[in-house]
């Protein structure tokens, strides 16, 4: 009996790594993604929070040096939550782009084993074909010795 050897088993380890390296990759942009994504929920909440209080000063009264320096502040929070804004739509751009390289090279590598089990199939029936050719010899020769005592 001969050991099975896939003709194409090179490829497929290649296959398999670069699947592994860009479900690696995937992974750092779905976290980069989540750290931009929370970072932009928090300016949001401090912007809020920030109109909140400025609205609750409001009513007690407040400064014009207060008003002008709330206002500054506000402007900022506007600026960085914009900018934040624009690198969560580039970090999702970028993850969803290696979630779209990921199911590529998963069915690629799906392919070649598809191909590694029809290939075994095909091989353990030649390995039955030959098996069962070997026994038929056996009996024929069992039989003629058989015929000829």
């Amino acid at each position: 009996m001969t050991t099975y050897q896939y003709r194409f088993d090179s490829i497929l380890l290649v296959k398999e790594q670069q699947k592994n390296e860009i479900e690696l990759a995937y992974k750092e942009a779905v976290k980069n993604f989540e750290d931009v994504a929370t970072g932009l929920y928090e300016a949001l909440k401090k912007k809020e929070n920030l109109i909140m209080f400025q609205q609750e000063k409001m009513l007690t009264g407040l400064s014009i040096q207060e008003m002008h320096q709330n206002a500054h502040f506000l402007s900022s929070m506007e600026k960085k939550i914009s900018d934040l804004q624009n690198q969560v739509v580039q970090s999702r751009s970028k993850m969803e782009w290696f979630e779209e390289k990921l199911l590529e090279q998963t069915l690629e590598c799906r392919k070649y084993e598809k191909m590694r089990e029809k290939d075994f199939e095909l091989f353990r029936m030649e390995e039955n074909r030959s098996e069962m050719l070997q026994l038929d010899e056996l009996s024929q020769i069992a039989y003629y010795n058989k015929e000829i005592r």
